[in-house]
């Protein structure tokens, strides 16, 4: 695992490990003093990550585990409601959404993808 520059950089996993439209990345974050499930995917070549969280109603999205896109590749799917959500911005697309995804800052550099700490999201510690 390569060492971020900054403290508030966590390595999440190599460039390569995020296909095109394919599976999710999964990685806990503390947010709002709780351990949430977050995923990162690849969408038109930029890496993307969200809380996995539905604005609709506080599930979890993804129908298969780390399955989150349609079948075209164009939209995050929640799997209990249909409400869907553009990967490159984590807005609402259509369905009954409340507001967007909860974004992740991502960065990649050197072969590897990297989240960025805010205020309400920290790693979680084990």
């Amino acid at each position: 695992m390569p060492e971020p520059e900054d403290p508030a950089n966590h390595w999440l996993c190599a460039s390569a490990d995020l296909l095109e439209g394919g599976s999710a990345v999964p990685f806990d974050v503390m947010y709002a003093g709780q351990t949430c499930r977050a995923f990162a995917v690849r969408f038109k070549g930029q890496p993307h990550a969200y809380l996995n969280r539905c604005t609709h109603v506080a599930m979890e999205l993804d129908w298969q585990p780390n399955r989150f896109f349609d079948g075209t590749g164009q939209w995050l799917l929640c799997a209990s409601h249909g409400a869907a959500y553009r990967p490159d911005d984590g807005a609402c697309a259509g369905g009954p959404c409340r507001g967007g995804l909860v974004k992740i800052e991502l960065s990649q550099r050197q072969g590897a993808v990297y989240w960025h700490s805010a205020y309400n999201l920290q790693p979680v510690e084990f």
